[in-house]
């Protein structure tokens, strides 16, 4: 039953996003929207992560909890990346996100599919085959940020 609530709330997720970039009535709600979904997909791995690291008690169950969301949330943010977000509110989104919309989305696509992955790992309740991808996500995850996450936020 629960797995059928995770993909119920994930397709929905999925669905709600698609009509995201009509939803925004300002630039704002879209940085706000982004921001807010890269904070939770962080705050989940970053639980994942304290397990396979050691920092935190493993929990199979927790784990693949975690990496459910982690995925959902992987494919929200990339709709608030539209004409216009890049000033309004303070972002650590480098201009160049916009001028290399082909590499991020790519860049994107790539943090997805380790997403997945992860997934996959955690519901299979293996430490060491979570250590593995929650290595190769956060790989995934730094490809991007390394050109196009800014270390200070920025007022625009």
């Amino acid at each position: 039953m629960k797995r059928l609530i995770v993909a119920t709330v994930a397709t929905l997720a999925t669905l709600v996003s698609l009509p995201a970039a009509a939803q925004f009535q300002k630039p704002e709600d879209a940085i706000k929207y982004r921001q807010s979904a890269f904070t939770v997909m962080a705050n989940h791995l970053g639980r994942v992560g304290a397990m396979a690291n050691g920092r935190a008690p493993f929990d199979a169950k927790a784990a693949a909890d975690n990496a459910a969301i982690v995925v959902t949330m992987s494919k929200l943010p990339w709709v608030a990346f539209g004409e216009g977000t890049d000033k309004g509110l303070p972002t650590r989104a480098k201009p160049e996100v916009w001028k290399d919309s082909a590499k991020v989305k790519d860049l994107a696509g790539k943090m997805m599919a380790e997403a997945e992955k992860f997934e996959v790992a955690a519901k299979g309740g293996n430490l060491d085959t979570i250590k593995a991808a929650v290595g190769e996500l956060g790989k995934a995850c730094k490809a991007c940020h390394d050109d196009y996450r800014a270390e200070k936020y920025s007022s625009n």
